[in-house]
């Protein structure tokens, strides 16, 4: 009697009452950031009740758009927009392969290298690319050469962190077995992990180039060149009509950018 009493005082729970305490005091820490973060965050109230007026008179300014205003106010400043995102994008592949090959800790088994190398991953991702741009801009002047190098010190983090973590997840089996032969580092590092990482490593740089053209294209807001500049001319003018032309030009190379990247990743993948 006592056994089956004590099987029938048992009851499945799905969490133990560590986990619930753990699960409420996560619940509780949310809430509490976003009271908090709502307290911060200032709202003014006739702003707010008055914002769907102002987004319908905005849009009705902006209609028609000026499509006269994109063969000489557009147009060179969104290829240059373009040149900036790939001129960037390939000046930081060329800088990240090395530093994520001192990230992976197989490929370089040297602990202060490894750290190194990350601390530069790391300062180049947590900078964004507007602050990036600024400082370039200070230094070099505005145009394209600030926005192309702030795009390609952005994109350095980005590209080095997962071209890293690829050739730590390559198979060990091949790089043993080059190894074994006494092959040198450069050879293992030629026939053992790039062809291992190789169509990573492209997907993760079609991937950087979209992104670049999407982030080159607000860099002119602070004088970096391309096509921010001419949607930043057009802003302080109160020209609206040509303000939808150029965001309507920021959408459609967006959408062409990631056509191109799906049909390049499909031939070479």
């Amino acid at each position: 009697m006592s056994a089956t009493a004590s099987i029938e005082q048992r009851r499945w729970r799905r969490f133990t009452p560590r986990q619930r305490l753990a699960r409420f005091a996560v619940y509780l820490t949310l809430v509490v950031a976003i009271v908090l973060s709502a307290r911060t965050v200032e709202v003014i109230p006739e702003f707010l009740y008055d914002a769907p007026e102002q987004m319908r008179d905005l849009l009705e300014r902006m209609w028609p758009i000026a499509w006269s205003h994109y063969p000489k106010g557009v147009h060179e400043a969104l290829v240059e927009t373009l040149h900036i995102a790939t001129l960037g994008t390939l000046i930081a592949l060329v800088m990240a392969l090395p530093v994520g090959l001192m990230a992976a800790n197989n490929v370089v088994p040297n602990r202060v290298v490894n750290y190194l190398a990350k601390l530069v991953l790391v300062s180049s991702r947590s900078v964004n690319s507007l602050v990036w741009a600024l400082l370039f801009v200070a230094v070099f002047g505005p145009g394209a050469l600030a926005g192309t190098l702030a795009i390609a010190f952005r994109s350095v983090g980005f590209v080095g962190k997962l071209f890293g973590e690829a050739l730590e997840e390559s198979n060990r089996g091949t790089i043993e077995a080059l190894e074994a032969t006494g092959a040198p580092w450069s050879s293992r590092l030629a026939w053992g992990y790039w062809p291992q990482v190789k169509p990573a490593f492209w997907s993760i740089a079609l991937f950087r180039w979209d992104i670049n053209v999407r982030e080159s294209a607000v860099l002119g807001l602070v004088g970096a060149g391309g096509i921010g500049m001419a949607l930043d001319t057009a802003l302080n003018l109160f020209q609206w009509d040509r303000v939808a032309m150029v965001l309507f030009s920021i959408f459609s190379v967006v959408v062409v950018a990631e056509i191109i990247v799906t049909q390049i990743r499909k031939k070479i993948l």
